[in-house]
């Protein structure tokens, strides 16, 4: 009797070395140009979004993250390998593997290479959204950061449906057209019939088939990216007449650089207030399709009790602008465009509100140290370990970004955002004041009063581009 008690007790104690040895696993999700404005969670009362706002009371919550370049490539280059675009030149459609070589691991690499299983669904690297979509094609994948990888084909703006083109469509003629445009489909059947909903079946058939040995799952929903596309119960909460419109000021574009004024306006655009009702309408259509898929990932993992031992990220690789300024979609450095989504669950963990600057290239290093790798020191993001032990603790003064080819810069303190064109201002600067103009309405660059306001953000400017510069990639840097 006393032999089978040792025994029992030997058996328990590995049992409980064992699981206290395990590795965490990991559940990235990112949703494809999703602005903090259209999320509950993040302070909109007309949204639905209940599978992200109740992410959002079990995680920290960052209130100020921001996207290193508010466009797809260049953004998720960087947060996956962990550099600055201006340090790699990363500005295009690309991964990033070509501008930083075959020897530096991307993030999933990393935990590759430590025994996980690293598994991708859909959008992680850039995908064209709609061409690769409706192709089932891999984008601009990086093949070595995956164990697996799988795509989810959709036949986005050709789906089955009531559809309607609001952008360069001033006549209402045209009910809908392909490409990165505001094409808007109430479509016929059901989640399943659409890319994001076949995404979230195979991420959930990859968490039970995989749930044994630690793991990292990265799955990347493609709404709300245009087109405008959910099954047509989704739009159902949003009819466009209720759509409030964001306020505009007179003689707005007075004040911005010819480099500030967006891709896609409300003018070059050629939409009417209710086809800007419309595509508001549709975008909060879209955020809920994809809340809905996350909400099943999520119930996947609890179902396989797997909650206690998995890390969760919720975030996105940059905003979008709804018609603020009368600017749509990405590229501006307006907060809208620029600011993201981004929540960290970590297992017993109590939920709480960080209002530290972060930056999406912070979650390589993040993610490293919580699993307790080890990770290349030269990259250019700051772990958020201090920030998730104490909400208070910030790891960043404040945030900085970058567009239009990293000719173009943010810095977000505090008090301003900076927005420089050009590293000598040649091409203007816009300044705002975000504590008594949050909507950036009033450009104070020129203003004497701030001249020197202006000369400490460009120290500052030229100081991080310095640092951003400064590595081991053996890049010659063209001003």
């Amino acid at each position: 009797m006393k032999q089978l008690l040792i025994i029992l007790f030997l058996f328990h104690s590995a049992i409980a070395f064992s699981q206290q040895k395990k590795k965490p696993n990991v559940l990235f999700i990112i949703s494809d140009d999703l602005t903090t404005t259209a999320l509950g969670s993040y302070g909109n009362e007309s949204a639905h979004t209940p599978s992200t706002d109740q992410l959002a009371k079990e995680s920290t919550v960052f209130t100020r993250a921001y996207s290193q370049y508010p466009v797809c490539g260049p953004s998720r280059a960087s947060f996956m390998f962990g550099y600055y675009p201006n340090a790699t030149q990363t500005y295009g459609y690309v991964s990033g593997r070509e501008e930083v070589g075959p020897d530096r691991p991307s993030m999933t690499e990393l935990f590759k290479q430590n025994g996980y299983y690293t598994a991708r669904v859909s959008k992680i690297y850039h995908m064209g959204v709609p061409i690769d979509i409706e192709t089932g094609s891999d984008g601009k994948d990086d093949p070595a950061s995956w164990t697996e990888k799988f795509n989810s084909q959709g036949p986005e703006w050709q789906a089955a449906g009531e559809a309607e083109l609001v952008q360069n469509n001033p006549d209402g003629n045209i009910e809908r057209k392909g490409g990165n445009v505001m094409t808007i489909v109430k479509a016929s059947g059901d989640d399943l019939a659409h890319s994001d909903g076949k995404t979230a079946e195979k991420a959930s058939e990859l968490i039970r088939t995989h749930k044994d040995k630690p793991f990292f799952l990265a799955v990347g929903f493609v709404r709300p990216h245009v087109p405008f596309v959910a099954p047509a119960k989704y739009f159902e909460p949003f009819p466009y007449e209720g759509i409030k419109l964001p306020k505009q000021q007179e003689n707005d574009w007075d004040d911005i650089p010819t480099r500030g004024i967006n891709y896609v306006t409300s003018v070059n655009a050629e939409m009417n207030d209710v086809q800007k009702q419309k595509a508001i309408a549709a975008y909060y259509a879209s955020v809920s399709y994809m809340d809905a898929q996350v909400g099943k990932v999520l119930k996947t993992l609890k179902d396989e009790g797997l909650e206690d031992q998995t890390i969760v990220v919720f975030t996105s690789d940059h905003g979008f602008l709804l018609d603020e300024h009368e600017f749509w979609m990405k590229v501006s450095l307006m907060d809208e465009s620029v600011q993201v989504p981004m929540m960290i669950k970590i297992p017993g963990k109590k939920a709480q509100v960080a209002n530290s600057f972060v930056e999406l290239i912070d979650l390589y290093p993040t993610l490293a140290e919580l699993a307790g790798l080890d990770y290349p020191k030269e990259i250019q993001g700051k772990s958020l370990t201090p920030v998730l032990k104490n909400p208070k603790k910030k790891v960043r003064d404040f945030a900085f970004s970058v567009t239009q080819g990293g000719k173009s810069f943010l810095i977000r303190t505090d008090e301003y955002a900076y927005i420089q064109y050009d590293e000598d201002a040649g091409s203007g600067m816009e300044l705002y004041d975000m504590k008594n103009d949050p909507q950036q309405f009033t450009n104070l660059a020129m203003n004497p009063e701030y001249r020197t306001v202006v000369a400490d953000l460009q120290k500052k400017l030229a100081q991080k581009l310095k640092e951003v510069r400064t590595n081991d990639l053996g890049i010659t840097y063209d001003k």
